[in-house]
């Protein structure tokens, strides 16, 4: 928003309403919390959470110190829901991440080695299908 923000404040009628949407993985559910803390920061980071989120987009819309405010309070809401998955289908998507793919080769295997060994080891994941819950965190502002 540094960026964007002025820009989009710019273009947007008083009154207007930017929302930004954010699918982060539900770490209070108990096995996706162990994921979480297995996984390291670059499979699972801070902004992939709930916590992570709120804390994260709480003061996303203020300018910076000494300009104007161009956006009004935010409202934060969460929307739970879920996706279909498997074991390898979840390491698949956590290897696409930005911070996975900068590891060196040996750390984002032995990364991925010990999300598989979790999943393989949890009654929840360890055979076939299984949801993985989800909430889609919203973040709205009313430009001023």
């Amino acid at each position: 928003m540094a960026v964007a923000g002025p820009e989009i404040a710019r273009v947007l009628a008083p009154g207007g309403i930017l929302a930004g949407l954010w699918n982060v993985m539900d770490d209070g559910v108990e096995w996706v919390a162990g994921l979480a803390r297995i996984s390291g920061s670059a499979a699972i980071g801070p902004r992939d959470t709930p916590a992570g989120w709120r804390a994260e987009t709480a003061d996303m819309h203020r300018p910076r110190k000494g300009a104007a405010a161009r956006f009004g309070s935010p409202e934060q809401a969460e929307f739970p829901h879920g996706q279909l998955r498997t074991a390898d289908s979840l390491v698949a998507t956590i290897a696409t991440r930005a911070g996975m793919l900068v590891l060196p080769d040996q750390e984002q295997q032995a990364t991925l080695g010990r999300i598989r060994a979790f999943l393989a080891s949890d009654p929840e994941t360890a055979r076939g299908e299984f949801t993985l819950p989800m909430l889609t965190g919203v973040l709205r502002v009313r430009r001023l």
